[in-house]
């Protein structure tokens, strides 16, 4: 039903009734909202797998070693400080024995047993002549064949004397190398970063940690611990980006061009198997063509870091939805066009053969 504005003179009340100003503004205002709303839901998003981990060194050489002790004894000094630089083969530490007269006692131990030795190979050789005299009577009857036995069971016999001391001659050759590495060494080069203070003047056993030393130059990698349900989506060669401890920056993980003080890394492998608490190490490594990490003094070994490994380009709408319902990445179209490309690059392989 309308109304002639030819009646409004006979309502003069509500002929004079206006909107206020404001009302109009915010009603405008929603009606934008609601549109930008929605316009939003179809904005691209970047799907992320996100994940925290810390710095490694790429080659298991080059990460921090235990030093220990590798024969009981007693800590007598430390050649070295904590934090001093140490080159392969420098002295780290002293371990004496509790007994000082304990080498010694083995070379003189040793020295019988060469001894022994020398007297059964000096009878055996007798004993060899005595078998090649005998046997030569018993050739020509003159000797009786037990005689001719008897002397060839005096060379077995002295054989095997001769085997039980060249054993415990190697025994006792064994425990003088192990007492005499009484001094231990750094296995390579390195900074000394824990010395077991404990340990000085005390007693220790054999393989006590008495220090440990981190390379300085290593190659760096980033480990990453990512949940389980987003794994099968995660394979070599994904762009993954970085967030180092002690570096500010900004991130959109669906969005990576705003991104700030972000670094660049790629998947280099994902374990097998999970850890006991269900997440799985993702391996990342410097993606080739961007920017290199910080400098190893500002991003050590241990350093925390933050990743987000990229996964295919959705909607924001779909990505709300998904982790509303807690769903995992979506298997999208950017994935089917990866493999549509390796298997188009392949085939132009093979017909270039």
């Amino acid at each position: 039903m309308t109304i002639d504005p030819a009646q409004l003179t006979h309502f003069r009340s509500l002929a004079s009734l206006r909107p206020p100003r404001a009302a109009m503004v915010v009603a405008w205002l929603i009606l934008l909202g609601l549109c930008l709303a929605v316009a939003i839901l179809f904005v691209p998003w970047r799907q992320t797998a996100q994940g925290e981990g810390q710095v490694i060194a790429l080659d298991p050489d080059d990460r921090a070693r235990q030093i220990s002790s590798l024969v009981d004894g007693r800590v007598d000094r430390f050649f070295v400080e904590d934090g001093q630089l140490v080159k392969a083969g420098d002295p780290i530490v002293q371990v004496v024995d509790i007994d000082p007269n304990f080498l010694e006692r083995l070379a003189a131990e040793k020295a019988e047993i060469e001894a022994q030795i020398a007297a059964i190979v000096q009878a055996r050789a007798v004993a060899s002549i005595d078998v090649g005299r005998t046997g030569q009577l018993y050739a020509e009857g003159l000797a009786a064949r037990r005689d001719f036995e008897q002397t060839q069971i005096k060379i077995a016999d002295a054989n095997a004397k001769l085997a039980e001391a060249r054993a415990k001659l190697k025994q006792i050759e064994v425990r003088q190398k192990r007492q005499s590495a009484q001094v231990v060494t750094a296995p390579r080069d390195g900074r000394v970063q824990n010395l077991n203070a404990a340990a000085g003047g005390a007693l220790v056993s054999a393989g006590t940690v008495l220090a440990t030393i981190a390379p300085e130059q290593i190659e760096r990698a980033v480990e990453l611990y990512v949940d389980g349900r987003d794994i099968p989506l995660v394979d070599q060669g994904r762009p993954v980006r970085l967030e180092f401890e002690g570096f500010p920056a900004f991130q959109f993980s669906g969005w990576p061009g705003f991104a700030v003080g972000i670094y660049d890394g790629q998947v280099r492998s994902v374990d097998p198997t999970p850890r006991a608490d269900g997440l799985f190490r993702v391996l990342v490594e410097p993606r080739p063509g961007k920017p290199a990490w910080p400098e190893r003094r500002f991003v050590r070994q241990g350093s925390k870091v933050l990743g987000w490994i990229q996964g295919d380009n959705v909607t924001v709408g779909y990505e709300l939805w998904r982790q509303l319902n807690d769903f995992p990445l979506s298997f999208g179209q950017d994935q089917v066009a990866r493999k549509q490309d390796a298997k188009a690059e392949k085939s132009s392989i093979e017909k270039k053969k």
